[in-house]
């Protein structure tokens, strides 16, 4: 700041006052692009007008109640004039933290929704905006796609899934993985279309994996694979958590093409998963309403018939799960009766029976399961809801 600045402040103040003063400091920070400092100025604007001190001596609650409401009405003003001066500057990650103070991101997610990153530019700031501090999750995960590929991309996202949660919330969690499963389908379907054009001699029309690899088991003559298969293997597990969605006909086009691959490639996963491909290529079947009870059946078998050598049953876990996401409660408290009465329920990835009864109004089996357990609170307790 020139020292005229500040002459010209001290004038104000005496000639005008003290408002006419932080009017004209306002104006010449937003003049010269300062809006950090026009930020504060803003709120030592408000501050005068509320007839508070002039310094922020503490935080802004132990400001005079009746002020209160109009002060943090303040910084909400300035917090909105300068992230909005900062996005027209194109400054995304400066806007960001003053949106971000407020609550409210859409401002920096319409941003980046609309922003192209250029050619040869350093993906990595926008990214650790976008992705890694929650500003537009999606839009982040697709340019590390678009930059680094999927295996990044997957590691990425591994690291995220790995962890308790993902930190951005299911939303944002599914709104990535429909990213990465329709870019994974996307480069299988284009590798299988080449394939059968340079054998055939003529391109095929289908988007289909199912349809392209269907009467065509020279494609997967030597051991052949088209996509890598840790990738394919990966994409298919991480996936579990999505819900009814468009993307889950590519996930079971996926496991459909995994069930052709060489044993070699089929690595054991976990159960209920042993045979990664085809035990998973039944859990997208019914949650995508195709061949659901085959499906169940399954799983049902897998729960008879647990591994001795595995902790719990965790068949029958995905069973009343699955059973749920075809909203048929009873059924699930049918399968966890019958499956899960002596499991851990600290650690179950299930709702427990308990909870299972309340959602089903069926106390009696609660009372049941209670007195098989040895459980005279909760048997009491179940004959007292149940009488109720």
């Amino acid at each position: 700041m020139e020292a005229s600045l500040f002459d010209e402040l001290q004038q104000t103040i005496q000639s005008a006052g003290p408002a006419q003063a932080i009017d004209r400091l306002c104006a010449q920070l937003r003049e010269r692009k300062d809006y950090g400092s026009l930020f504060y100025a803003m709120l030592l604007k408000k501050r005068h007008e509320l007839g508070v001190s002039p310094l922020p001596t503490g935080p802004s609650s132990e400001l005079p109640e009746k002020v209160l409401d109009d002060y943090e009405e303040g910084i909400r003003v300035a917090g909105r004039l300068v992230g909005g001066l900062f996005l027209e500057e194109g400054n995304l990650a400066q806007a960001f933290s003053y949106f971000k103070m407020l609550n409210e991101l859409e401002p920096v997610r319409a941003a980046l929704e609309k922003y192209e990153l250029p050619e040869g530019q350093d993906a990595q700031p926008i990214i650790e905006l976008a992705l890694h501090h929650g500003a537009h999750p999606r839009r982040g995960f697709e340019w590390v796609l678009d930059r680094f590929g999927i295996c990044s991309a997957i590691t990425a996202m591994g690291s995220y899934l790995n962890g308790s949660n993902f930190p951005h919330g299911t939303q944002a969690r599914d709104d990535c993985l429909k990213v990465l499963i329709r870019a994974l389908h996307t480069q299988l379907v284009q590798r299988l279309h080449y394939e059968i054009t340079r054998k055939e001699g003529t391109a095929p029309e289908t988007q289909s994996v199912t349809e392209l690899i269907a009467g065509r088991d020279w494609l997967f003559d030597d051991d052949n694979y088209h996509v890598d298969v840790s990738h394919l293997s990966s994409v298919v597990q991480m996936s579990a958590p999505l819900g009814k969605c468009a993307e889950l006909k590519l996930l079971r086009e996926l496991c459909a093409y995994g069930q052709h691959l060489s044993p070699q490639f089929m690595g054991r996963g976990d159960p209920p998963f042993e045979d990664t491909h085809k035990d998973f290529g039944h859990f997208y079947d019914v949650l995508d309403g195709a061949q659901v009870e085959e499906g169940l059946a399954h799983f049902r078998q897998k729960a008879e018939n647990p591994d001795p050598d595995e902790p719990g049953n965790p068949a029958a876990e995905v069973l009343v799960n699955l059973y749920l996401s075809l909203n048929r409660p009873a059924d699930a408290l049918a399968a966890a009766r019958q499956y899960l009465v002596g499991a851990d329920e600290r650690n179950l990835t299930c709702p427990n029976i308990t909870e299972l009864c309340r959602k089903v109004n069926d106390y009696r089996t609660l009372a049941e399961v209670a007195k098989e357990r040895g459980d005279a609170v909760n048997f009491l307790a179940g004959l007292i809801a149940a009488k109720a």
